[in-house]
């Protein structure tokens, strides 16, 4: 019987945008949070299946929730978080919402409108965030900036891969609405390099993005563990970055990412404004919006904006 990690792509967490339990972490949290990854990486990898039917997708995430709730021979990721979540007193909740937007992927392709977006995030996205904090005991009032990072950094995925998601999957998360808007429909996706309506649509949610990153600006210096804390002050510059150069650059038509080295420097310099902030070196003003919910940012970035956190 085929497995889900036969439908595995081989990507890591050393291939993903952003880190991934890096050393920064505890050591003792690091095994639960890459668990964790390892579950949600092999899901992922068997919704964006290139060739898999969608009824045997969705067989294998259904053997994965039942390995993930403890059923013995299921699916070994699953089984491995269980025991986990179980040695660790977490619950299951979070990788459960976590093959909800899996399940999404694999039967729905197109998106009506921004509030449907953040919906999808709420699943796909929040969850992993979700479960870093719970793993390192943090406060659930952090789960709203929590979900407003973790939605940018969906969305600025999405914007990175648009054209591969739509030529492999012809799956679009770019809203529909947004692209009526701009008289233009997914066929645009398909081009080799972006037409001017596109761009506006790809403008128009970058700028949507960088109201998300607006409202978790605070979110690494309200985070207890120091060493979390850094890591996310790192993810928070990473992803206003990106978020700028989506905004000026057509990832139709070249790779929109960051090399080693222009990391490396983001890195550093995003856990030393988090250092700072914390240890009163940088004023605090400025720190976003108050945030009540993941859809609390939807708007509210500008490119000016994003250019002046650059």
């Amino acid at each position: 019987m085929t497995q889900a990690a036969d439908l595995a792509s081989g990507k890591g967490s050393g291939d993903e945008n952003f880190p991934v339990a890096s050393r920064l972490v505890s050591a003792r949290h690091r095994p639960a949070i890459l668990a964790f990854y390892r579950f949600a990486r092999i899901a992922d990898d068997v919704a964006d299946h290139p060739t898999a039917a969608p009824a045997e997708k969705l067989e294998q995430l259904a053997r994965m929730e039942r390995g993930l709730r403890g059923e013995t021979g299921a699916n070994p990721e699953g089984e491995a978080l269980h025991r986990v979540l179980r040695e660790r007193g977490l619950d299951e909740q979070h990788p459960l919402d976590l093959l909800e937007a899996f399940r999404r992927d694999v039967t729905r392709l197109r998106y009506a409108d921004w509030t449907e977006l953040m919906d999808y995030c709420r699943y796909s996205a929040s969850p992993v965030g979700r479960f870093v904090l719970d793993v390192h005991g943090e406060s659930r009032a952090l789960w709203p900036r929590n979900d407003a990072l973790c939605s940018a950094l969906q969305v600025i995925n999405h914007l990175q891969d648009c054209a591969k998601d739509r030529r492999n999957l012809d799956r679009v998360y770019l809203p529909q609405d947004l692209l009526e808007r701009a008289g233009i429909g997914v066929e645009a996706l398909d081009a080799p390099a972006a037409s001017p309506a596109l761009r506006g649509v790809i403008a128009t949610l970058a700028e949507k993005t960088a109201g998300l990153l607006d409202a978790s600006r605070a979110f690494s210096t309200q985070i207890q563990d120091l060493r979390l804390s850094v890591e996310v002050g790192v993810i928070q510059k990473l992803a206003e970055s990106l978020t700028i150069r989506l905004l000026r650059r057509d990832p139709l038509a070249e790779r929109v990412h960051h090399r080693r080295a222009e990391a490396l420097g983001l890195a550093l310099l995003g856990a030393a404004g988090t250092l700072g902030t914390r240890w009163g070196w940088f004023s605090r003003k400025g720190t976003g919006p108050d945030v009540t919910s993941p859809d609390g940012a939807e708007t509210g970035g500008t490119e000016q904006e994003a250019r002046r956190r650059e």
